[in-house]
This record gives C-alpha cells, sequence and structure tokens, in this order.
C-alpha cells in the first residue's frame, strides 16, 4: 500500500497539478488575509484573523473547486489509459489501492495546510493569535478536506471522464452549500456549514463522527463501485 502512496504521490509533484493546486490554494489563502485587512478598518483582530480567513468566499471557492482536480485523476485516469486491468488485478486487495489513493490526495491537502503557517507566523509577529481556536479551524477543514477528498474519490471510481469526475464533485458540494438557504433542514447536510461550528474555537463531537462517517461511508461506496468492477472482468 505503501508503494501505491509513494507512486501517487510522486505523481503529483512530476506533473504540475500538485504544484498548481498548492499555489492556487495558497493564492486564494492570500487574497482572503487581505480581504480581511481591507475590512478591518484600521483595527485587526490579531487574534482571530487567521480564523476568518477560512470563512472567506476565496477560499471556499477555490476549495471547492481545487480538491476536485487531483481526485478527478484518481480511477478515471487509470481507466483511460487502460492500466486500471493491472491495478484491478494486483496482488494489493482494491481496499488498500482505495485507502492509498485516499491518503495520497490527503497529503497534498495537508502539504497546502501547512504553508498556512507561514500566515500564523506573520500574525504572531504583529500581534497575538488565539492558537487553539486556530488549531481547531484546521482540524475543522482538514476534516471537511477528508469528506470532499473521499467523495472524490468516489465520484472518480464511477467514470472514465477525469472532467465529468469532477463536475460531480463540484456540483455536489455546491448543493449542499447553498441548501440551506432554501431548505431550513438542509444544514443537516452541508459539510461547509458543520465547518462553521470549527470557527468557534470548539470542538463538535457530533460533526466530528460526522465527517469521519461520511469519509468513510465514501470509501466503502469506491471499494464497492470497483469490486464490481473486478468481477465484471
Amino acid at each position: 500500500m505503501w508503494a501505491i502512496i509513494k507512486k501517487e504521490v510522486k505523481t503529483y509533484f512530476l506533473s504540475p497539478i500538485g504544484y498548481v493546486f498548492i499555489g492556487i490554494f495558497l493564492l486564494a489563502f492570500s487574497i482572503s488575509f487581505n480581504l480581511e485587512l481591507g475590512y478591518s478598518n484600521g483595527i485587526i483582530d490579531f487574534q482571530n484573523i487567521f480564523v476568518y480567513i477560512f470563512t472567506y468566499l476565496p477560499t471556499i471557492l477555490v476549495f471547492a473547486f481545487l480538491i476536485p482536480m487531483i481526485t478527478m485523476r484518481s480511477f478515471s485516469e487509470e481507466r483511460r489509459n487502460g492500466t486500471e486491468q493491472l491495478l484491478l488485478t494486483s496482488p494489493v486487495s482494491i481496499t488498500k489501492i482505495v485507502v492509498a489513493k485516499f491518503i495520497s490526495a490527503l497529503v497534498m491537502v495537508l502539504i497546502a495546510l501547512l504553508f498556512t503557517g507561514i500566515f500564523i507566523g506573520i500574525i504572531c509577529f504583529f500581534g497575538t493569535p488565539d492558537i487553539p481556536a486556530a488549531l481547531v479551524t484546521l482540524l475543522g477543514f482538514t476534516l471537511l478536506c477528508m469528506a470532499y477528498v473521499a467523495f472524490g474519490i468516489f465520484a472518480s471510481s464511477l467514470t472514465e471522464n477525469q472532467i465529468i469526475a469532477a463536475m460531480i464533485s463540484i456540483v455536489t458540494f455546491v448543493i449542499t452549500w447553498v441548501l440551506p438557504e432554501f431548505i431550513a433542514s438542509g444544514s443537516n447536510f452541508s459539510l461547509i456549514n458543520m465547518f462553521y461550528k470549527f470557527t468557534t474555537g470548539q470542538i463538535d463531537i457530533a460533526y466530528t463522527l460526522t465527517y469521519l462517517a461520511f469519509t468513510v461511508l465514501c470509501l466503502i461506496l469506491t471499494i464497492t463501485v470497483m469490486q464490481r468492477r473486478k468481477s465484471a472482468r
């Protein structure tokens, strides 16, 4: 399994995908940082500014479009290139393959989030941020990314077209994001709304379990799809 993880992570950095993903994410994060400074009216809340950055539209929008960029190729590319057969007949189990691809994509997200520590350093230089709240926000965002990565990989297992796989992820995310605006109970299905609870500095156990359960469910569905494809051959 670790060989697959190393191969997948290396693939991200041997192509422009990994660098573009990290670069655009940091650009969006920088824009959110500058927007927060611009709306501060000269009174900068250094204590919570790092938390606020994650709630700005550029960060959320780029997050919604970037993660499908790294998950869309997970299985779609294997099928399109004709290497899926080798994958399915390899001595490694389908479960390990799916988990390895999930971990590889998540590593990319974690690397991008690691670079946000630069902004914490900048804030610490000029003020005193609320580190516990910042860490809880990072935890919530990581859980959100885990769930979204797992769904993106599931979408990739459904089609050989990478664009269609990406669109499935993006459309699903956008629908669940705006659903609470039209249906009161829609907030129960909105992953992004659950994340906002973490920006208050509180770890919500129920939402944490929901993220983990959703992630596991998507991985199980992906394993099921791939097992059926293996059985059909």
